[in-house]
């Protein structure tokens, strides 16, 4: 029996063997892809390579792509665990053609690699196959030369009530590249329910799809036109967990090697001796979308990427408490993982620590927020009409506690409340609605300038070169012209004008010949091309036209300064904190550098001077800066570090400062680390969960920035009365002075209160024969009134005192409840009533309680209120 692991080297070397480039598995986190949460599928790499907007030195790729499908429009998370074949995670074997083979090899591939005895070795009567209804050509290919019967080859037409729209057609969006389909399915035999593709049993677990072949050969327009492509291309995917259950002889993924192994180690620790039990698939699916996107760079957090990652974890969780875990146990699951993954293993054994330090401490957290859920509960409980429980409260508990419908109802069952599970369904399908929007990324693939050819970037050691215009876009449409006063993006064969990448801002200047001027604002990348995006201030400006290209030399001079000081910074970040530090995001501008990085506890003030001391140590150092081009092999073997975010060609740009920093970097940078003159921190702060972000100066806006800083100092200097160097010793005094003429006017006011409170006993009215004050007192403050509530009681012997307070347009309630009425007037509920009417609420004790307002507008209503209430419960 071939393992997982078998199966995905056995696909490699098969297309390896065909002439096909074996290319690394792409980041979960979408490379500078707008349009995708996550990588879902095999292609998502090579997106830009069937656009037109990229070309690479190969025309054939295989790959064994890790995918996540947990979030916006490819949301199956609630089945994950519960079904034969829904995952989170999961592997996609792919084999891609960029204009190179076309359907009839794709075919011929597909057939031979299963069921060849050198490969995989299926019998060949049990597969079927589907087209697509009018694919023809498909059809022949697999009948005529496969010699595939025709009662198994199934023809899939329009079943989505649309032209074009059919599971067995493919397109990227709305526009763009897409084409028909040719499946493969195996038959597990008669014994399993289920029938054919378009059969009316095909739900069912017979017949199961495992390759996929996508024939790119259409670029669809906005008006729905079908256009010819030029160079046909081939998408093909085959699901490894998918092919790894029919080659092991099981029917359900949960069943091959490597969820076998985790669903033992996951009942291991969890003390489950029922290995059928569903909580271990759940979990032993989650640790792989969660071990591999925190490997990515993913952190748990409350929005986007991390709060899918959240959720995934907070439901592996849930479901490991329900087995009986008592404590974390989720991180523990890594190294089993990284055994069974084998060599696609290797990039989470690479972050091993990190990734089980942020499960860890993410399972820690979901513990203490369980217990904030549970409290919210009880209140909720506390407060429920007619013993249902409100399906938005339900709801609540499950999207921001993480509680599944079947815990919250099984405290309410125990205190015998019902739930409205109609309206739980309710606000669940309008969260769907709102996670399928805000994941329907959408894009005019037609919209995007497209060139053939590239431009050559001469930056490195030019700010100033002469070119030609190759083309010509205005408001996004091709022109051979444009006239002053137009705005416009050239394209240029040669370019001294970086284009935005890596964090680095592209450049501005100018476009100048006889007669024109041309004002560049910004350089962007649009495939191999640079466009220079700005407006044409003088005279015309055509395509073939030559121009003389010259950078704003002070400003780039700036952006490098910054950019060799963030290599430096981050360095330096590692040295102080740990290896952990790594990048998860920049900006590199003339004003500034930003730096975000994986960093899960604050910094202290003093770790933040070291890492600006070690910086500053290495500018007077004066190293040079220094650039080699090498294979990406042999950077990475020199010990090169590859930035968070960035696509690296098979030749590379490593950057040295010394034996202090080396990384893989494309931008534009300093010559000399002295050129930084001066490294300044400006704030360090927390930018989601688990990131960290520095922003830093250099050179001469450092030292204008110091210069500020002590122009301020001068000033308070001066306020103070002081001499500079006396300033903090001076602030202390101030301070202590504050502090003692506080305290004192705390205790006058306090006397005041006393006083007043003496003059309200003589304004109490009886109820029903006991003592009631009900005032309004505005402008004093929380703690001023507790003392008159119980001076007030204490004079009084047996009453009840209530006061409200409008204070800076905020409202203070507090009810004093002498101990003999407590049975019949408790403070907790009398001043809750109050504060709704104020837009508030409130508790204590049933002797004493305060409330809080928004609508001080509306206290006569909460004091009439009260009055009422009181009448009738004394």
């Amino acid at each position: 029996m071939k393992t997982t692991a078998q199966i995905r080297q056995s696909y490699l070397d098969f297309f390896h063997s065909k002439g096909h480039q074996v290319v690394a598995s792409s980041s979960l986190v979408p490379d500078n892809d707008p349009t995708l949460l996550f990588t879902n599928a095999g292609m998502n790499q090579f997106k830009n390579v069937f656009l037109g907007l990229e070309k690479r030195p190969y025309t054939r790729a295989t790959t064994a792509q890790r995918c996540v499908r947990a979030g916006g429009k490819h949301n199956d998370l609630e089945n994950v665990g519960y079904t034969a074949r829904h995952h989170t995670f999961f592997e996609m074997l792919g084999n891609f053609s960029f204009g190179d083979y076309f359907k009839q090899d794709a075919i011929h591939y597909g057939w031979e690699f299963l069921t060849s005895p050198q490969w995989l070795g299926l019998p060949k009567e049990r597969l079927w196959v589907t087209v697509y209804e009018t694919d023809d050509e498909a059809y022949n290919i697999w009948h005529k030369e496969i010699g595939i019967p025709a009662e198994r080859i199934i023809r899939i037409g329009d079943n989505k009530g649309a032209p074009y729209a059919s599971d067995n057609f493919w397109q990227m969006g709305d526009t763009g590249p897409c084409g028909p389909c040719t499946e493969i399915f195996y038959d597990h035999g008669d014994h399993i329910w289920g029938g054919p593709p378009g059969s009316p049993e095909e739900d069912g677990d017979r017949y199961i799809e495992i390759w996929n072949i996508v024939f790119m050969q259409f670029n669809r327009h906005a008006d729905g036109t079908m256009e010819k492509l030029p160079k046909p291309s081939v998408d093909t995917g085959m699901g490894l967990e998918r092919i790894s259950a029919v080659l092991q002889h099981v029917n359900s993924n949960y069943d091959i090697d490597i969820f076998k192994t985790l669903i033992a180690k996951v009942a291991e620790l969890t003390g489950e001796k029922d290995l059928a039990n569903k909580s271990l698939r759940v979990i032993a699916d989650h640790i792989r979308s969660c071990a591999y996107l925190i490997a990515d760079g993913v952190v748990p957090s409350n929005e986007g990427r991390g709060y899918v990652l959240r959720r995934i974890i907070r439901r592996a969780v849930r479901h490991g408490h329900l087995l009986g875990a008592t404590e974390a146990f989720f991180y523990k699951l890594v190294p089993t993982l990284i055994d069974v993954m084998a060599e696609a293993g290797e990039e989470v054994k690479k972050q091993q620590a990190t990734v089980e330090k942020f499960l860890r401490l993410e399972e820690e957290q979901f513990a203490r927020t369980l217990e904030r859920g549970l409290t919210l509960l009880d209140e909720a409980l506390a407060n429920v009409k007619e013993n249902v429980l409100s399906g938005e409260v339900a709801f609540k508990l499950y999207d921001t506690y993480g509680f599944p419908l079947d815990l919250t109802a099984d405290v309410c069952r125990e205190r015998g409340i019902a739930i409205d599970e109609v309206g739980f369904e309710r606000e669940m399908e309008l969260q769907r609605v709102r996670a399928q929007s805000a994941s329907q990324f959408g894009m005019d693939y037609n919209s995007v300038i497209r060139v053939d050819g590239t431009t050559r970037f001469e930056g490195y050691t030019e700010s100033e070169t002469l070119a030609k215009v190759t083309a010509l876009f205005h408001e996004g449409n091709p022109v051979e012209s444009i006239s002053a006063g137009q705005s416009a993006v050239v394209i240029l064969d040669n370019t001294p004008f970086y284009a935005e990448s890596g964090g680095q801002i592209g450049d501005i200047g100018r476009l100048e010949g006889n007669g024109f001027c041309f004002d560049v604002k910004d350089t962007q990348k649009y495939g191999q091309v640079f466009g220079h995006i700005g407006e044409l201030t003088q005279g015309s400006l055509s395509v073939g036209q030559s121009v003389n290209a010259v950078v704003d030399d002070v400003r780039r001079q700036r952006i490098s300064l910054n950019h060799s000081a963030t290599h430096l910074l981050h360095a330096a970040l590692r040295q102080v904190l740990g290896e952990h530090v790594a990048q998860k995001g920049s900006l590199v501008s003339d004003t500034l550098l930003r730096f975000d990085f994986a960093q899960h506890e604050a910094i202290s003030k003093a770790q933040l001077a070291e890492v600006e001391r070690i910086v500053n140590q290495q500018v007077r150092a004066n190293n040079p800066i220094q650039t080699d081009i090498m294979e990406l092999e042999a950077a990475k073997a020199k010990g090169a570090m590859a930035l968070f975010g960035e696509k690296y060609s098979e030749q590379v740009r490593v950057l040295t400062m010394g034996d202090f920093s080396i990384e893989l970097c494309g931008g534009i940078h300093a010559k000399r680390t002295g050129d930084i003159g001066l490294f300044k921190i400006v704030t360090e702060t927390a930018v989601a969960a688990g990131i960290r972000r520095i922003e830093a100066i250099t050179g001469e806006t450092a030292i204008e920035w110091l210069q500020h800083q002590q122009t301020l100092l001068n000033q308070s200097a001066e306020l103070l009365k002081s001499d500079v160097n006396s300033v903090t010793d001076k602030i202390s005094l101030l301070q202590d002075k504050y502090k003692k003429v506080e305290k004192e006017l705390q205790t006058l006011k306090e006397k005041a209160a006393l006083q007043a409170g003496n003059d309200l006993a003589k304004s109490a009215v009886e109820i029903n024969g006991v003592s009631v004050i009900v005032q309004q007192l505005d402008g004093i403050e929380a703690k001023s009134l507790r003392a008159m509530v119980d001076s007030l009681k204490n004079q009084l012997g047996s009453a009840v005192v209530v006061f409200a307070s409008a204070l800076d347009e905020k409202v203070n309630l507090i009810v004093g409840v002498t101990q003999d009425l407590t049975a019949k007037v408790k403070a907790g509920e009398l001043v809750n009533l109050m504060a709704q009417q104020v837009g508030g609420k409130g508790g204590g004790r049933p002797d004493m309680a305060m409330a809080g307002g928004t609508e001080p507008q509306n206290i006569n209503k909460a004091l009439s209120v009260c009055s009422d209430w009181l009448k009738a419960n004394l």
